[in-house]
């Protein structure tokens, strides 16, 4: 009987659980001359934005992002579908429209089999499709573990672009999808992760984050990013660094996948939550237990939007994302005013047996 395929297995690490540690990152980017003076460039690497924008006319600004990781599941065309979905998020949390995209494709082609990669590239070409843009090319190499991403690029009106960094004080925090991805994917990989569990996980990263430009247009929406690989909190801390606030959470209104709670209480989570965790400063959050930490600490891939809006315009957003299909979509805090303690967490996570 022929065994079968185990992507996963062909790689140390998956998914946004692949990047490097915030802390490390920081230490690899010291006093390397990223800024640079070109006023066309309306977004570089200071703030640690989720791409680059750059002013091509009064009507247009271009976003240029890339993304790639290891596997993070068994099935080739899954692994390609949301390899390019996380790609495109970068696109749509700047407030843009993709237009085209590159693949970046690396694969131990000696070992891996040529149909495994080709499904990989249909994944990819799959959720292009849904997005509407051309798979337009790309680069590939011969490398001891299977990576595929995308470069993507987007247009926006340069009005309508929205940065990390500049949430207001008395901003709601919405969230637009559920977090625990990175613990599911952990049990997947040890199989631990019920059928059921999958096609959920498998769901939300997949799931295109395309309500980003509609969003931009809204003028109450402050400020805009999508959680990924440095969890909530990582990416939350690069908001309220940007925009010179702090910033409440509340633990009972967070979003979890349900599978994922008894997962992280048994203590499944990716060696990236434990690292991520390590490198924050400026979170209020040690009466926590250690599992509901690394919840907040969980790497997503293609995961929610993070959305700082005008109070008033809460509940309108809400009906707005759900009647667009982001069921999970949540108010989880807000932003203050005051740089002290960057991020205070209350509250306690809703588990299913409370």
């Amino acid at each position: 009987m022929e065994t079968p395929l185990r992507l996963t297995q062909y790689s140390h690490g998956g998914g946004c659980g692949c990047k490097i540690a915030p802390a490390l990152l920081q230490q690899i980017l010291k006093e390397l001359p990223l800024l640079w003076s070109d006023p066309a460039l309306l977004v570089g690497a200071e703030t640690s934005d989720d791409a680059a924008v750059y002013q091509l006319n009064d009507e247009q600004a271009l976003i240029l992002t890339t993304d790639f990781f290891m596997p993070i599941v068994d099935d080739p065309v899954d692994f390609g579908r949301i390899a390019a979905a996380n790609a495109l998020s970068d696109v749509y949390a700047m407030g843009g429209r993709p237009i085209l995209a590159l693949a970046i494709l690396g694969m131990p082609v000696n070992t891996l089999p040529l149909s495994a990669i080709r499904e990989i590239m249909a994944g990819g070409i799959q959720v292009c499709q849904e997005a509407g843009i051309p798979l337009a090319g790309g680069h590939s190499i011969d490398s001891p573990e299977p990576i595929f991403g995308l470069v993507a690029a987007g247009l926006a009106h340069p009005q309508h672009i929205r940065r990390n960094a500049t949430a207001q004080p008395d901003d709601d925090l919405i969230l637009t999808k559920p977090l625990g991805i990175g613990v599911m994917t952990t049990a997947l990989k040890k199989g631990q992760l019920s059928a059921a569990g999958y096609a959920e996980v498998l769901q939300v990263m997949t799931q295109l984050n395309r309500i980003g430009p509609q969003l931009a247009r809204r003028p109450q929406v402050h400020a805009l990013t999508d959680v990924t690989g440095f969890g909530l909190l990582g990416h939350l801390l690069e908001v309220c660094r940007g925009s010179g606030v702090s910033a409440e959470l509340d633990l009972a209104a967070i979003p979890f996948l349900p599978e994922a709670l008894s997962l992280a209480e048994a203590g499944i989570f990716p060696g990236a939550a434990r690292r991520n965790w390590q490198g924050y400063e400026g979170v209020e959050a040690d009466s926590l237990p250690e599992w509901q930490q690394l919840l907040l600490a969980d790497p997503q891939t293609s995961g929610g939007l993070l959305v700082a809006v005008d109070p008033a315009f809460t509940a309108e957003l809400l009906q707005e994302l759900h009647s667009a299909g982001y069921s999970y979509a949540r108010r989880i805090g807000r932003c203050q005013a005051g740089e002290g303690i960057a991020i205070r967490v209350v509250g306690e996570i809703q588990t299913p047996r409370q």
